[in-house]
């Protein structure tokens, strides 16, 4: 951070842009997101709107840090820059505050720059390529040791001429995609691995706003299993905003499947209960689809057979964010969502408990639901006790 004390951060994104005569829904939803994850921030900021432009204006005192991390946390913003709001004052007026932020950014006044400048304001009196080369010149004029570089450059000052003008350097990259709330509602299956918070990521980052659901299985699944989920939806909410968690004890569900089923088939049919239970909840949430965090082929639970098995249990469409993911890179994003180490503790879900020595791999529907008739009249009553006695916990985002 150099010695500039910012007080203005402009906010830029992409594909609302291109929205059309929807263009205000979706950054009203961008503005009110913003506006949510700078309630923790400490300090007084404010956050408006501006031909086109999104700023969030610092009051009072702030930890640039905090603001960072508050910002680059939110879907829809491709892009923030901190940067120095000035008056029009005419040209002599705008040399100079651009010579002095060159000499504060860059104290060396050694680097190759240059200058890139932007009239939102087509009544000012010069053009934008007439800006670019009076202000080159004063730079250079007062900082010998400075180059000019127009495809390289170590810095590169853009000056935009609005309302205001702005005068920024660096644009830090945001996380894209698209405000939350705008793509709608799905239920995310969410379980202690590594899969599916990363699912929840990405389907979060289409503004898809999600809610949860997992599957515990006491006495054969801890507490500190529960727990570890509970914090990895609070993971995922500080990305993907509020989640409401609900937490299904599955126990004497999976021992009823384990008692009357195939042994090699445990895996199929416990999902397909899963999914019927999600979309239970799914539905009393006025979610449009149901998420997992599958990816073809990973597991025997996971081949092209398996999938449509499991799928033909919903009603509901499921939407598989890590369908053609490889491992390594669904790795990737936990890390960088900060979910991988707390994915990693090894405190068993109740996927892991019941796993066949060799499940099947490609599994026929019709022998599935055969072999599920087994469970008629002994497992509807255990799904509606699951039913009423699932603890919702709501997770702030």
């Amino acid at each position: 951070m150099n010695e500039i004390k910012y007080k203005s951060f402009l906010i830029k994104y992409a594909e609302i842009a291109i929205k059309g005569k929807n263009r205000r829904i979706f950054e009203d939803a961008l503005v009110s997101r913003i506006r949510q994850v700078m309630k923790p921030v400490e300090g007084e900021f404010a956050v408006r709107r501006l031909q086109g432009r999104i700023y969030v204006d610092a009051l009072g005192e702030y930890d640039y840090e905090e603001v960072m991390d508050a910002l680059l946390r939110v879907f829809g913003i491709v892009g923030v820059c901190p940067v120095v709001l000035l008056q029009d004052e005419g040209f002599e007026q705008l040399a100079k505050d651009v010579v002095d932020y060159v000499g504060a950014v860059c104290p060396g006044q050694s680097a190759t720059f240059k200058v890139h400048s932007r009239r939102a304001r087509k009544n000012y009196p010069m053009t934008s390529m007439e800006l670019n080369a009076a202000l080159g010149e004063r730079i250079l004029d007062a900082y010998p040791g400075m180059k000019v570089d127009v495809h390289h450059p170590e810095l590169f000052v853009c000056v935009e001429i609005r309302e205001e003008v702005n005068l920024y350097s660096t644009e830090i990259k945001g996380p894209g995609g698209m405000p939350y709330g705008t793509g709608g509602k799905a239920m995310l299956l969410l379980s202690g691995g590594i899969d599916s918070p990363v699912a929840g990521y990405m389907i979060a980052k289409r503004g898809v706003a999600i809610d949860a659901v997992y599957f515990h299985a006491p006495p054969y699944t801890s507490e500190r299993a529960k727990q570890k989920v509970v914090d990895l939806a609070k993971i995922v909410a500080r990305h993907a905003g509020p989640i409401r968690l609900t937490v299904v004890n599955f126990t004497d569900i999976q021992l009823a499947i384990y008692e009357h089923c195939p042994h090699e088939e445990l895996t199929i049919i416990m999902r397909r209960y899963m999914m019927r239970i999600a979309e239970r909840f799914a539905e009393q949430g006025r979610c449009l689809g149901l998420v997992t965090g599958e990816s073809i082929g990973q597991v025997a639970s996971q081949t092209m057979q398996s999938l449509l098995t499991t799928d033909a249990v919903c009603g509901l469409p499921v939407y598989r964010p890590l369908i053609g993911f490889d491992k390594s890179e669904i790795v990737e994003v936990s890390e960088r969502i900060g979910a991988f180490e707390t994915s990693i503790q090894p405190y068993e879900d109740c996927c892991t408990i019941f796993v066949a020595k060799h499940p099947v791999t490609k599994p026929i529907l019709k022998v599935i639901e055969r072999s599920e008739k087994k469970l008629e009249g002994k497992i509807e009553g255990l799904v509606q006790a699951a039913l009423d006695t699932a603890e919702a916990i709501l997770i702030e985002g």
